[in-house]
């Protein structure tokens, strides 16, 4: 995983937007969150695919013990669609293509909307 990224919101900026761990390798998306005790207001990843699909972006929730706010991004920085992914829940896939699912705190559900354009920046 490579340094930490600012997920802005540029139809609506935050305050505080997301600082997560970009994770673009075949073992980084595979481990992704599973395992870990909890997850804080401040953490999560963005999961980075090749290429906007439905089935490359869908994820699932075994071996992760919290509820995720999930949020799809197709490769134009558009959030396509999202979701509070439940913990041990088999599967989840986004209504439309996506290249990005970004994955925080449920806290943090209102920071990002379908329709929403967003831009990643180092942190």
């Amino acid at each position: 995983m490579s340094s930490p990224i600012r997920v802005q919101n540029l139809s609506r900026p935050l305050d505080a937007p997301a600082v997560v761990g970009y994770c673009d390798s075949f073992l980084c998306k595979l481990r992704g969150l599973m395992f870990r005790e909890r997850l804080s207001p401040d953490e999560g990843l963005l999961l980075v695919e090749k290429q906007d699909s439905r089935l490359s972006a869908s994820i699932h929730m075994f071996f992760v013990p919290f509820d995720l706010a999930v949020f799809w991004i197709n490769s134009e920085m558009t959030v396509v669609d999202k979701v509070i992914a439940q913990s041990w829940k088999p599967a989840y896939a986004p209504k439309a293509d996506a290249q990005y699912i970004l994955e925080i705190h449920p806290d943090r559900w209102a920071d990002y909307e379908i329709g929403d354009s967003v831009k990643f920046e180092d942190a």
